[in-house]
């Protein structure tokens, strides 16, 4: 990791140290907009987060995918929501464009207005939240189109911490040949991943340091030891092939982000289940949000099964990049 990315990163982390811990987050999630609104302004106006990926001629800080991918392994090591991964998609769907939105791309950059990218219309981010200064984009047949009204509909989730909506499009216009924003999505979704998988494994190791069992913190016993080991390098590895994919996003390379960091994180999860005992599917539990979020995260955007399809079909053909 780069410098300038490191100092992004520990600035994240700095915020969501201060203004999103535990009770925070729950807090948070449980309210009407399901993200904590004074949060959001300052990740926007103090980090620019919602302007990473945008031009600075259109408003934004005209950095690159893996700046944004910086800012929501943070985002995911807390299990902060905001609106920011659909926000991210939405602005690179208008970039796309031969003649971006400046308007709306300046909107989105400032955090005035959210966005989100309506790849499966039936659960998408933000889809309970966007309205009609928002911007929702749809993929129909390799081609992006803007859709100017829509009706949203909340939907019941497996993880609080992520709303998702069903979104009805009503009037569109096109906006662009699709440029791979499916890709792009899986690997920014696998960069979370691979935050949250992170926390998630530190705070198990935390624990098997205090919990006591025969005279002995658990932790210190040899067969736990390598089942923790096992699972920093299932992470350490995760993270490598989603930084890979990040330097040169395609299919094949989205794919197998999502795969191995879907994987890990849900190793990690079920361990931590494991590792904490009864306690852990508590409500007063953190770990039982981690492992919604590990398992409503691995169906988001198209289950493991069909990444792997994908990975199949191009290795029987010869075309694996």
């Amino acid at each position: 990791m780069s410098s300038e990315r490191a100092l992004l990163a520990s600035t994240v982390a700095a915020l969501i140290d201060k203004h999103a811990g535990p009770e925070a987050v729950r807090t948070a999630m449980e309210s009407e907009r399901g993200y904590d609104t004074a949060l959001w302004t300052l990740l926007c106006e103090q980090v620019g987060a919602a302007a990473l990926v945008v031009p600075e001629p259109l408003g934004g800080a005209g950095g690159q995918l893996a700046d944004a991918a910086v800012v929501l392994e943070e985002l995911g090591k807390a299990l902060v929501p905001t609106p920011l991964l659909g926000t991210t998609l939405a602005e690179l769907a208008l970039l796309a464009a031969d003649d971006p939105d400046a308007a709306a791309l300046e909107r989105l950059a400032a955090g005035e207005a959210i966005g989100t990218v309506a790849l499966d219309p039936d659960y998408a981010l933000n889809g309970d939240l966007v309205g009609p200064d928002d911007v929702v984009i749809g993929v129909e047949a390799d081609r992006l189109t803007r859709w100017a009204t829509f009706q949203a509909t909340p939907l019941a989730t497996m993880d609080p911490t992520r709303r998702l909506g069903r979104i009805t499009p009503a009037e569109t216009t096109d906006v662009a040949p699709d440029p791979g924003i499916g890709d792009y999505a899986a690997v920014l979704l696998a960069a979370e991943q691979i935050g949250a998988a992170a926390r998630c494994l530190a705070l198990t190791v935390d624990y098997t340091k205090s919990r006591v069992q025969f005279g002995r913190p658990i932790g210190s016993f040899q067969a736990l030891k390598h089942r923790m080991a096992d699972l920093h390098v299932a992470v350490a590895s995760a993270r490598a092939v989603v930084a890979e994919a990040l330097d040169a996003v395609n299919p094949t390379s989205a794919a197998l982000a999502r795969v191995t960091a879907g994987e890990a994180f849900n190793a990690v999860a079920a361990e931590a289940i494991q590792l904490h005992g009864g306690i852990a599917i508590t409500w007063e539990s953190d770990i039982q949000l981690y492992f919604k979020r590990a398992h409503g995260s691995s169906q988001l955007l198209g289950s493991p099964d069909e990444y792997l399809r994908r990975l199949e079909a191009e290795v029987l053909t010869g075309s694996v990049r």
